[in-house]
């Protein structure tokens, strides 16, 4: 219908208005693009903010919740060490790591796509591309090796330190007490030729360190790898198997059969399943016969393979002794095979594998007590070398080498404490008393009341046992590893 005047009827309004966006930003220069690019690493979201998209802020929101995951175990470093000693999450750990890197790589490149000037040089383009590529490198760099540790750590736990079945460690210890009330832990530390599965290998070096589960103050106790009569303890299914300590009734049976460095072999062939279930009948048997001999209660062991201590030196970048005298490389003097050379006396000897290998086993023109009172010094050296920046550094050659020698039946679980015991003995000076030849031992009819007379008056200083007379003062070696030479004609 038309209106009056004939006047035409005015357009339809239009429903919707034309909604005006926001152009991106860009920048004008490829420094500013690279700047923005910089701001976005550093702070991922933030480039994305800058040119316009809101996704920016999500981005930014999720980078600031990782940083507060990263706190969390930072801000106490006993939630890191659980973290280092549980496989499954640390493997969870290495797939996280490469994620976040790909997705941080991604914002970065992208940043920079958006950023950049709309027009540019070929120059200018390349010289971008390698920019942000060089930027992503930086990263991959820690990223990657980073993932790599975390793996290598997951394998290096379940191998070694897998819960091994024992019958001698303590039942009385959680996380949340890991000594069981204990003032001291006691650690048995073996050396023996032959992998570390084998049951049928010597254990030519036993030492027992006795650790103050507050304080961190340590003492180490060196037995004679031909120590005869071990004994057991009062109330060991061994002491029932061995009265009179370990020794046969044969009169004309092998005495090396019932040494010291037998009990881990010996044991098991004669008595199997003798302690109850064990994955390692062997290192049980060790622990009560030093546990009986001291006086002392044994918690744990740890078996190192002497053929592999070479790789493991050679891991840890080397030690450093004092040599006092010459010692032989090689050599048999059963068979008369002599020397093929020699470590020169000699103050701070910095030694590699094959060198510390030899120092430590080395008995051409020495005894078995020299050779004792020279692991004592290596155990000494190995932990100066072990300062936490110099075991990082070092990791992965030492995680592959452990994988390889080592074995122990500490719990997974208490492994976190026993590290952060580590670091206070570490802090403190570790005292050393060997049980060597004098006029008061002989390895092949010892005084076991004596020694552990020794053992007592060693960890408890302040309360003397009898006999009044000090007779640590007999095997005292804490200055054993100084620089003392020898006035012996250099072979």
């Amino acid at each position: 219908m038309s209106t009056s005047g004939g006047a035409e009827a005015s357009p339809a309004r239009p429903r919707h208005r034309a909604i005006r966006r926001r152009p991106f930003r860009r920048a004008r220069t490829l420094a500013g693009a690279l700047g923005v690019t910089v701001l976005g690493a550093v702070l991922p979201g933030t480039g994305y903010v800058w040119t316009g998209r809101r996704l920016g802020y999500a981005v930014l929101g999720g980078f600031l919740a990782l940083l507060g995951v990263v706190g969390y175990f930072v801000q106490d470093w006993h939630r890191a060490l659980d973290l280092a000693f549980e496989p499954v999450q640390l493997r969870v750990l290495a797939v996280v790591l490469g994620v976040v890197f790909v997705a941080w790589a991604f914002t970065v490149v992208t940043t920079y796509v958006m950023a950049r000037p709309a027009a540019m040089s070929r120059l200018e383009s390349a010289l971008g591309a390698v920019v942000v590529t060089l930027l992503c490198v930086l990263v991959a760099i820690p990223a990657v090796q980073s993932a790599r540790l975390a793996t290598t750590q997951a394998h290096l736990v379940a191998t070694v330190f897998d819960d091994e079945q024992t019958a001698t460690t303590p039942t009385d210890t959680t996380a949340a007490d890991p000594w069981g009330g204990r003032d001291r832990v006691n650690v048995l530390l073996l050396g023996g030729d032959g992998g570390v599965g084998r049951t049928g290998i010597r254990t030519d070096s036993v030492i027992l360190l006795s650790m103050d589960t507050h304080t961190g103050r340590s003492v180490m106790f060196s037995l004679p790898r031909n120590m005869m009569n071990a004994q057991f303890p009062a109330d060991s299914p061994l002491h029932g198997a061995f009265p009179d300590g370990f020794r046969s009734t044969d009169p004309a049976a092998d005495a090396g059969n019932w040494m010291l460095n037998a009990v881990y072999s010996q044991v098991p062939a004669l008595y199997p399943h003798i302690l109850g279930k064990s994955e390692n009948e062997g290192a049980d048997a060790v622990k009560q016969a030093v546990a009986g001999s001291l006086g002392v209660h044994v918690d744990y062991y740890l078996l190192i393979n002497l053929l592999g201590f070479q790789q493991l030196v050679d891991a840890i970048g080397g030690v450093t002794v004092n040599v006092n005298e010459p010692i032989a490389i090689n050599g048999n003097t059963d068979a008369g095979i002599p020397p093929t050379g020699y470590l020169q006396p000699g103050p701070d000897q910095h030694l590699d594998g094959f060198h510390a290998l030899w120092y430590s086993r080395g008995r051409w023109g020495s005894d078995d007590y020299q050779r004792m009172l020279r692991q004592r010094c290596m155990v000494n050296a190995i932990i100066e070398e072990a300062d936490p920046v110099n075991v990082l550094r070092r990791y992965q050659a030492l995680a592959k080498t452990g994988e390889k020698i080592l074995r122990t039946d500490v719990p997974r679980e208490l492994m976190p404490a026993f590290v952060d015991l580590a670091l206070k003995v570490k802090e403190t000076k570790v005292r050393s008393i060997a049980f060597i030849s004098s006029d008061r031992f002989s390895s092949a009819d010892p005084d076991f009341a004596w020694m552990q007379t020794v053992v007592a008056n060693a960890l408890e200083p302040h309360r003397r046992h009898a006999p009044k007379d000090d007779p640590g003062k007999a095997v005292r070696t804490d200055d054993v590893c100084g620089y003392h030479p020898v006035a012996a004609a250099t072979p």
